[in-house]
């Protein structure tokens, strides 16, 4: 196998010109920087015994609280196993500390411990999480420099790597290579594969990788079929996203919230909320609890069908089950109440946002662009007036809703006052607040200074 681990490395580099002597300058780790720093500054406020057991157990407060262990640990004699290290660098890994376990990966290795297959493979995944596969790639060469043989978790992390830089072409070489070398990929392998293949549109692909895994060995899971389903469903192929969802269900695959949540995003995407209200229904009848998640695609699709009522009924429900609305669902509330004009309800769902603290930028453009659609333009010069008092700073879908509306108000000396404080402010109009003020000036015959505009913009870009 080991043979086999030094043909898929031969064949990898093929894809991949490492140039390690210049990529090295990208990150330079003295071995002691954090440790050294750490041990001076941190480690006098904990009890010695305490450290240790924190090591131990590899449950820490914080990165700092972690190094303080570190550094003490090792001091101590006998130095902790690989095992143990292993369990220590997984927990900062836990903690997206990447460059900090690289260092300490050097700081063991100088202590004179020997790396394992799975403290080799742990810094194979820093490297890729930090897009930096290529020194990935280049760990693979020690493992059979020390006579180490990978693992399926050792390529399923390079190949997860190259996918998080985006070279799926590359991703499917490698593990047709880990095939052809002999190493079984598991589940996790797939659907690292199926995942990446679907997000690059290539749909059709992954569908062909699921009907091989099971002549292969590897039965497919939950995550491999929810992967499929989500792109379909994106793709508004939601006749072969059910079918697929049939399937799964055939094999007595459990589904999750997560499937839940595709097909009823994608069917609310054609407009049949009935069909995702018995979907709704299904998971209740399957005891899976819906997500904040699930109720935001309900209660937003519900109510840009004018099913305001419907929606407030449902959201009842979620909060009974324990799900807790959050400010997406109140601002889609709040849109629903605009579009059917129900503006005294909007504001009032508006001031208890205000009052507990959750209304953000796009609560307050909802609301303007309500009152300038229902021709309330004082409640609306009101609100954005009141806006720039708070900590909630207005962007340029605000600045454009405001001067559209009014505009539409005929106050066009006003639009173009706010026009002004916008540029004034930093926030830079886009091609609707420039189209919005080219009109207005038109139809005022205002020709000279609508071309001096248009000029403006063509120099702006």
């Amino acid at each position: 196998m080991i043979m086999s681990a030094r043909r898929i490395f031969t064949s990898a580099g093929r894809f991949f010109h490492f140039q390690l002597q210049t990529e090295m300058g990208i990150i330079q780790f003295p071995s002691l920087l954090f440790t050294n720093y750490f041990h001076s500054s941190t480690s006098m406020h904990v009890p010695e015994d305490a450290k240790s057991q924190r090591f131990l157990r590899s449950k820490f407060k914080d990165v700092d609280d972690a190094l303080a262990s570190f550094n003490h640990i090792i001091l101590m004699r006998p130095l902790p196993s690989i095992a143990q290290f292993c369990r220590f660098l997984s927990a900062l890994v836990g903690m997206k500390q990447y460059h900090t376990v690289i260092s300490l990966c050097r700081t063991i290795e100088s202590l004179g411990i020997s790396h394992s297959v799975y403290s080799l493979s742990i810094l194979i995944n820093c490297f890729c999480r930090l897009h930096l596969v290529n020194f990935g790639f280049s760990i693979l060469g020690k493992f059979i420099k020390f006579g180490l043989e990978p693992n399926t978790v050792t390529f399923t992390t390079l190949i997860n790597g190259l996918c998080i830089d985006g070279k799926i072409n590359g991703a499917v070489d490698l593990f047709n290579d880990m095939v052809s070398g002999g190493y079984q990929p598991n589940v996790h392998t797939y659907n690292v594969i199926v995942n990446a293949l679907c997000k690059s549109g290539k749909t059709n692909v992954a569908i062909k990788l699921l009907k091989g895994m099971g002549e292969r060995g590897c039965e497919p899971d939950v995550v491999t079929y929810n992967a499929i389903m989500d792109a379909l469903c994106k793709d508004k192929l939601i006749i072969e996203a059910l079918n697929l969802f049939s399937q799964m269900r055939n094999k007595c695959i459990s589904p999750s919230v997560i499937t839940y949540n595709c097909l009823i995003q994608g069917i609310c995407n054609l407009g049949k909320w009935n069909q995702a209200l018995a979907l709704l229904k299904e998971m209740a009848g399957q005891n899976i609890s819906p997500s904040i998640f699930t109720l935001n695609i309900l209660i937003d699709n519900l109510c840009k069908e004018g099913l305001v009522s419907k929606a407030q009924a449902i959201m009842k429900i979620m909060i009974q089950k324990g799900v807790k609305p959050d400010v997406v669902t109140y601002n889609s509330l709040m849109d629903g109440f605009c579009l059917c004009n129900q503006m005294d309800e909007a504001t009032k769902l508006f001031d208890q946002m205000v009052s507990g603290g959750i209304a953000n930028v796009c609560s307050y453009n909802i609301l303007i662009n309500g009152y300038c659609k229902s021709r309330k333009i004082d409640e609306a010069t009101k609100l954005f007036d009141e806006m720039l008092k708070t900590s909630v700073v207005p962007n340029t879908v605000t600045y454009t809703t405001f001067i559209k509306g009014l505009w539409e108000a005929g106050r066009p000396g006003n639009a173009l006052e706010v026009f002004k404080s916008m540029c004034s402010y930093g926030q830079q109009p886009n091609v609707i607040t420039f189209s919005t003020i080219l009109n207005g000036l038109c139809k005022q015959g205002n020709l000279d200074e609508a071309l001096t505009l248009f000029k403006a913009m063509e120099k702006v870009g």
